[in-house]
């Protein structure tokens, strides 16, 4: 019997409260935002609601921010697995220092880093000056939005990958070369196939950052719209200065769409890899 009421103890008392206060500021802070945004964009006729959505510059910004966020999460699937490898499998003076550096996205305003962005890659700037005599311009051009959605999304992807690698054993490496594997094959037939779905869940909160994104995207993208170089944020915002709020949520809701999809597509391949953890 006494075992039993021990199993029974909580450390937070009140079920019924906790789980009041749980659902209150879930309500408050989540549920509710995201119901008046279907709310609004009800308010709208089928017709409207089409129309405002495949308007050609909503079209071009919808195109741009998903584009260049899917370009800039390959790039950081890439370079975030070098950094989460080196930052794991090697021990050099200011290693931690380093490791603490990846932070700095998460840390640092997005407006700050849109600004310092555009600066250093303008024509005038110091990276962007030689890569400007050379005729390759970043600010205020596509390429410009990739540079700050690898800014702000490649923590994602090094966050999600670093716990696999210090978890993997080391012992299947060695199994492996000593079988005659030859490095490349290793990883791709051993390494690779662990490391694949922290990946695509880094590739996912990356991508879905990234297409939602204002701050660092604002300064460093020029909002050209001959250029198509508007993102849909920008547009968002744009509607709601002229109080059309209609067609912001409109907007916004497509983009909760698309977020949603991506949440559901992380969710998945988090379960498929817990299955396949908890088989093994």
């Amino acid at each position: 019997m006494k075992k039993k009421k021990a199993r029974q103890r909580r450390v937070i008392p009140g079920f019924s409260l906790s789980m009041g206060v749980t659902i209150t500021l879930l309500s408050l802070i989540i549920l509710i935002p995201l119901a008046s945004i279907l709310v609004y964009s009800l308010k709208l006729k089928p017709a409207e609601f089409i129309k405002v959505i495949t308007d050609e510059a909503v079209l071009w910004s919808f195109a741009t921010s998903i584009l260049c966020a899917l370009i800039a999460a390959i790039i950081n699937c890439i370079f975030g697995t070098m950094l989460a490898w080196v930052l794991v499998r090697y021990d050099f003076p200011g290693k931690q220092i380093l490791d603490g550096l990846i932070e700095i996205p998460f840390t640092l305003p997005t407006a700050v880093a849109g600004i310092t962005l555009s600066k250093m890659y303008s024509t005038t700037g110091e990276i962007g000056k030689p890569l400007s005599k050379l005729g390759i311009e970043v600010s205020y051009t596509h390429l410009g939005l990739i540079v700050a959605l690898i800014f702000v999304g490649i923590p994602f992807v090094v966050r999600a990958i670093q716990p696999v690698l210090q978890k993997f054993d080391v012992q299947y490496e060695e199994a492996a070369q000593m079988l005659g594997a030859s490095p490349i094959r290793t990883f791709m037939k051993v390494i690779f196939p662990e490391l694949r779905p922290a990946m695509l869940t880094g590739f996912g909160l990356a991508f879905a950052r990234g297409i939602g994104e204002y701050g660092s995207v604002i300064y460093i993208s020029g909002n050209n719209a001959k250029e198509h170089t508007q993102v849909v944020s920008y547009i968002i915002m744009q509607k709601l200065n002229y109080l059309d709020y209609g067609s912001a949520t409109a907007i916004a809701l497509v983009m909760l769409i698309i977020s949603f999809l991506l949440l559901l597509f992380v969710n998945i391949v988090q379960v498929k890899q817990s299955r396949r953890t908890n088989n093994v």
